[in-house]
């Protein structure tokens, strides 16, 4: 069945990132044409491309709504903010870019506390304007990138319930490491860590899924595979119960990487082990849905 990718990465011109050892693949970013064709190849028939800000000429706002137009009905795009933005400027960028195309907010990684001024004007902001926000998240300020929480969740709780008619859409090992009740309580670097064996009960996710209607996971990169495969019974049972609310993507950057996740949904639906409606919903549905795609 054909898939909608609703996390990748592109750029105007093929550019070196920063590098990453362990996964020495991810150290460059392609255009849009070689990631396309490489989603493609895995029956990936459209995807959204994430945006870096407002300022970079080429991953950010502007570069990602020519690359959407280039390839109309196979590419979409999100909009994002740039970290220095006035809070009372937010929701101007962003009412901006829907206007020009943007479907939804992301990946929005502004290293602060999830209650500061700049993130809480991009969730009121978002809601008002009806845009799906796509999250990064870090253990605290000043580690890593991403929106910061501490242990279990709390602000984010507080964000989902402060913000109803939002939809926020969780990303990152910060995020589902926390599938498990056994996820670590303190030290940066233990919270940014791949969950590794069963999961165990009393994970914050799962709570805040039964408790927040407005909560989605998206189940890109290895954190995403990471939160399903490492137990698959959980897993699979996961998929089955809130398969209205997660979203299949990728996080690809270029044409040499894969993941996992896509060719375990479709062995486990040929094998009867998921549901045709969960598959159908999570790897296409949910994303035409919440995306208007």
């Amino acid at each position: 069945m054909e898939k909608y990718d609703v996390h990748c990465h592109a750029s105007l011109r093929r550019q070196a990132r920063t590098p990453n050892l362990r996964n020495p693949q991810d150290c460059y970013l392609d255009e849009a044409e070689e990631v396309l064709a490489h989603l493609h190849s895995q029956g990936i028939r459209k995807a959204l491309v994430m945006s870096s800000g407002q300022s970079d000429p080429d991953t950010g706002n502007s570069a990602c709504r020519r690359m959407a137009q280039a390839h109309p009905g196979e590419l979409g795009w999100m909009c994002n903010i740039d970290p220095d933005i006035d809070p009372a400027e937010v929701e101007s960028c962003l009412a901006a870019c829907k206007a020009r195309g943007a479907v939804g907010v992301g990946e929005l990684a502004v290293n602060e506390w999830i209650n500061s001024p700049r993130i809480t004007a991009v969730f009121e902001a978002a809601e008002r304007l009806g845009l799906p926000v796509t999250f990064h998240m870090s253990p605290e300020p000043g580690f890593n990138y991403g929106i910061c929480d501490r242990p279990g969740l709390p602000l984010l709780e507080q964000a989902l319930q402060k913000h109803p008619n939002l939809i926020l859409v969780g990303h990152s090992q910060p995020f589902w490491l926390e599938i498990s009740g056994d996820c670590p309580r303190s030290g940066n670097a233990a919270r940014n860590a791949m969950g590794r064996g069963p999961v165990t009960p009393g994970g914050r996710v799962p709570a805040l899924f039964a408790r927040c209607p407005n909560l989605y996971g998206d189940l890109s990169a290895f954190s995403g595979s990471c939160a399903i495969l490492r137990d698959e019974a959980f897993g699979l049972a996961f998929l089955e119960q809130y398969q209205d609310r997660l979203l299949f993507g990728t996080d690809t950057l270029n044409r040499h990487q894969t993941f996992p996740l896509g060719q375990f949904l479709d062995q486990a639906a040929a094998d009867g082990r998921l549901s045709q409606a969960a598959y159908q919903k999570i790897c296409r549905d949910n994303a035409r849905r919440i995306y208007k795609i």
